[in-house]
């Protein structure tokens, strides 16, 4: 997105899905469309980190009501990247601990080796 300038609009896009989904009562990718929106933010303005990770932590909190750990850990692994870059990582490196633990299998999918690499660039 940053690199066609187009984050704002994106982040009209997800805004409007996330209206959508307040009117139908269809919340499958709602966690998703938190997170997305949070990273697009912190593409557009990376200075703005408090409403880029207010987004992320919806996400999560949505993730959690939904018991959806995927979205959950994707959202988390955000969170954890932008808390690093503002040195916060060992806040980080035990928020991500607790989720990426939760999983017992399916390590080799890139959802769980991006919170793995991040975690150990975290233990660093």
């Amino acid at each position: 997105m940053r690199q066609n300038g187009r984050a704002q609009e994106a982040i009209e896009l997800v805004a409007e899905g996330l209206a959508v989904a307040e009117q139908t009562d269809q919340r499958l990718a709602e966690a998703e469309l938190h997170r997305v929106k949070g990273e697009l933010l912190m593409l557009r303005d990376s200075g703005n980190v408090a409403e880029a990770e207010a987004c992320l932590n919806t996400a999560i909190n949505v993730a959690r009501r939904q018991s959806a750990k995927l979205f959950e850990l994707r959202a988390t692994v955000g969170l954890a990247r932008s808390m690093a870059n503002h040195n916060r990582r060992d806040e980080a490196r035990a928020m991500l601990t607790g989720i990426y633990n939760w999983f017992t299998e399916g390590f080799d999918l890139p959802d769980l080796k991006e919170a793995k690499a991040l975690l150990d660039e975290l233990s660093s």
